[in-house]
This record gives C-alpha cells, structure tokens and sequence, in this order.
C-alpha cells in the first residue's frame, strides 16, 4: 500500500519511509510512525512522519 493518503497513516504504523537524502537513491528506512508532519489528506510524494527513531521522511510502503 502507498503512503499518500494521510488517512491511511496512524501513529504507531509500521512504515517503510524515504529521508531526504535517500530520494534519489530511493533507499528506504523503515520504522514506527511517532508522529504526523503533513497537515493535507494527500501527498503526491508520501506523507511526511517522523519515525520512533526521530528520522524524517515521506511514507513509500505500508507494512
């Protein structure tokens, strides 16, 4: 499932999430969702979180 529907994301979520960085190499770091950072429904690019682990980045996979 793809992360850009906001509804679709809850705290506590396993996600597997892009930072920053990584967006042209497209690695992905997955986590726990701890909180929110996009205050739209929608994001083309994924939902933007920060993760259990205080690493930020856009929502690619749902787990």
């Amino acid at each position: 499932m793809q992360g850009t529907k906001r509804a679709d994301i809850n705290l506590g979520t396993k996600v597997k999430i892009v930072q920053k960085q990584d967006q042209r190499s497209g690695k992905l770091t997955e986590g726990i969702v701890a909180k929110i950072l996009t205050n739209s429904s929608t994001h083309p690019h994924g939902i933007k979180v920060m993760l259990e682990s205080g690493i930020v980045g856009r929502v690619k996979e749902l787990l």
